[in-house]
């Protein structure tokens, strides 16, 4: 019998604060080379959205992650991401367990994005702030929370933005200024308008890019991105569907130009420079931070099934 974890049990088995350490982890097994994934695979339906296959190996299991961004799908009633986590036993190939995606997806984006800022931000950052309260962007400031931090929320959406911040012990912005000029900035939108023109990021900022996940999207302008130190957390991935992809297209940015998260995580390569640099960290979504949260929660499903409540299972074959 084959347990299927739902969001809330996903929630439940994997806190933002074991998210954070796993997804650490995770960034680190890659850039030693100990966990492998092939590039993830688009299947395009746009403008409406996409549908995408992401698979990945390590630490004696496999994933298969089948997840869809629908931009307008909010505007119907419907959650913008969809889909479902296969995990299976590395050794043996036999199936373990399926999550919920849209769980796993935002676990591990909130997590990337607060780890990528903590990483890359200046030792002296006071204040932090979420750009976009979606489910992805809920996620982020829970992990903030978590870590201390009280950010600062702003969403086209205002009423949206100050539920979140009532709900989760942050604050909404009193404008849009207020909460773009935070020490450490963290961007969660559908990436379909350019949110940092060139020149708008002041000297020591850092900001975690966590909305442009596909191609044809983008929050940050190529020469503003060109202009500081660039980071990524995949650069084969990064290159062709994030942020990065219309400065490489351009000839903006060569991959000499930018840094993966990992390899500085696994000090393998140098983070920030100094205090005064300007960092930008473009969050693609890997497939190997997934399975580091699909990991957690099956463990955490091992140690205390009771503590998930009644775990549906289903029999295959």
């Amino acid at each position: 019998m084959i347990p299927v974890l739902t969001a809330r049990q996903v929630e439940a088995a994997v806190s933002p604060a074991e998210a954070i350490e796993a997804i650490r982890d995770a960034f680190v097994a890659h850039a030693r080379g100990e966990w492998t994934m092939p590039p993830k695979v688009y299947v395009a339906n746009y403008p409406a959205g996409d549908f995408r296959a992401m698979p990945a190996i390590g630490g004696g299991f496999a994933l298969l992650k089948w997840v869809t961004s629908f931009p307008g799908n909010p505007g119907r009633g419907l959650p913008t991401v969809t889909g479902l986590v296969v995990l299976s036993d590395a050794e043996t190939g036999m199936l373990l367990a399926l999550l919920h995606a849209g769980a796993v997806t935002a676990l591990r984006t909130g997590a990337a994005a607060v780890l990528a800022a903590e990483t890359l931000g200046r030792a002296g950052a006071e204040t932090a702030a979420v750009i976009g309260t979606g489910v992805n962007g809920r996620a982020a400031v829970r992990s903030f929370v978590t870590r201390g931090r009280a950010p600062l929320l702003w969403d086209v959406d205002a009423s949206r933005a100050e539920a979140v911040a009532d709900e989760l012990g942050a604050t909404r912005a009193a404008n849009r200024e207020e909460a773009f000029a935070a020490d450490l900035l963290v961007t969660v939108t559908p990436g379909h308008e350019v949110l940092l023109p060139e020149g708008s990021l002041r000297p020591g900022q850092h900001v975690s890019l966590m909305g442009a996940d596909g191609p044809g999207k983008s929050e940050i302008a190529p020469a503003e991105l060109a202009r500081v130190h660039a980071f990524c957390d995949d650069w084969e991935q990064a290159s062709h569907s994030g942020d990065l992809a219309p400065g490489v297209e351009e000839g903006l940015l060569r991959r000499a130009d930018v840094t993966e998260l990992g390899a500085v995580l696994a000090g393998l390569a140098p983070g920030r420079a100094d205090e005064d640099e300007v960092t930008a960290f473009d969050s693609t979504g890997l497939a190997i931070q997934d399975l580091a949260i699909a990991r957690a929660a099956w463990r955490r499903l091992q140690d205390d099934p009771a503590g998930l409540g009644e775990v549906a299972r289903i029999e295959l074959g």
